[in-house]
């Protein structure tokens, strides 16, 4: 009715104006009509887009990026040289060279046991044999002149070497009444007193602390995910410490009774890490450096699949996605986003396919 009323007042004053061309006439209402209808039309769009309440929603503005995805596992931390040195045979301790916490060198020389007897067989032995060598020198000269026989200057050194390989014998037994360190490192337990008597059972433990390295069990599940060489992140939550390394030995055998297989990733000097310390290891098997990765809240499920929404002109938009994988709550996104769309965070549960938004917030 509105067009037809402003239609006949044009024609009214049209025909008030005087006379003209028909056809002339006819151009110039068509093109005022034209004019007023298009006028008409951008004023009801105007007014039904203010009728109609937008939703307040964030964005984030997705960029490419690396996506890593990790298989986490706890281990423990060991010192690559943890030993015990121990008594090779029984005795009574007589000297106690180190206590716990002292550094020491391979082949020092920490718990001296009782070898007197040992000491005084030792003495008798060398006497003899430094009486063989004065008997077996004299022999050699007398030879040496064409005096004696051959056998009397062969039973001469034959006893000299005797005697020689008898002291020997005995001085490598009187090694074994010491306890003697088989590392460089430091000591960490020794719970031995003076006058003790000891065996094979009472121990001193040496850790080399500077060469350290973490333990773990890997399911079986992940055998051909996990490799010697491959990156992985060491965590040490009770020293709030991470280290970037790589896996140093990955076990080729799987555990029959676990159903697992053992790594070992090497670390540097830390201080605050000790041996029997709790730590994470975070390995890397999959990682793509271009990736659209997004916040996993922000998908949305249907019987048609996985879908999103974005941001286009004020108007949200429902995009079909698919997934790949999921680590610390975010997801990769195989198909469906590109770099550069603006991805409905927060609110998106309150939109559907068009509805009017308003981006309060916009991140990176």
């Amino acid at each position: 009715m509105k067009k037809i009323f402003i239609l006949s007042a044009v024609v009214f004053l049209a025909a008030c104006g005087g006379k003209k061309d028909p056809k002339t006439e006819l151009a110039d209402l068509k093109k005022q009509q034209a004019d007023l209808n298009a006028k008409i039309t951008a004023l009801q769009a105007t007014v039904g887009a203010d009728s109609v309440k937008s939703t307040d929603v964030n964005v984030d503005v997705i960029k490419a990026g690396t996506f890593t995805n990790y298989i986490q596992i706890q281990g423990k931390i060991d010192a690559q040289d943890n030993v015990m040195a121990f008594p090779q045979v029984p005795g009574t301790i007589t000297a106690i060279n180190v206590k716990a916490g002292d550094h020491v060198s391979k082949g020092q020389v920490l718990v001296q046991l009782d070898a007197a007897v040992l000491k005084q067989n030792i003495a008798a032995a060398q006497t003899k044999a430094d009486l063989s060598k004065v008997v077996y020198q004299r022999q050699k000269n007398l030879w040496d002149q064409k005096i004696g026989t051959e056998v009397q200057y062969l039973t001469s050194k034959a006893t000299m070497e005797g005697d020689q390989k008898q002291v020997d014998a005995l001085r490598q037994q009187a090694d074994q009444y010491r306890i003697i360190s088989p590392i460089s490192g430091t000591v960490d337990q020794m719970d031995l007193k003076l006058g003790q008597s000891v065996s094979a059972a009472n121990s001193i433990r040496i850790v080399n602390a500077d060469n350290l390295k973490v333990k773990a069990d890997v399911p079986e599940s992940y055998g051909t995910q996990v490799n010697t060489g491959d990156a992985v992140k060491v965590l040490v939550p009770d020293a709030a410490d991470s280290v970037n390394a790589k896996l140093t030995f990955a076990a080729k055998v799987i555990d029959p009774t676990s159903r697992s297989f053992g790594v070992e990733v090497k670390l540097p000097q830390r201080k605050g890490i000790r041996p029997n310390m709790t730590a994470i290891l975070k390995i890397v098997n999959y990682q793509n450096s271009k990736a659209i990765s997004i916040p996993v809240k922000s998908i949305q499920k249907s019987e048609a699949g996985d879908y999103v929404y974005v941001a286009v002109n004020g108007i949200a938009k429902r995009t079909n996605v698919k997934a790949g994988a999921t680590y610390g709550g975010v997801t990769e996104i195989l198909s469906g986003l590109k770099a550069g769309d603006q991805l409905v965070t927060d609110g998106a549960s309150d939109i559907e396919d068009g509805s009017k938004i308003k981006i309060v917030k916009s991140g990176n």
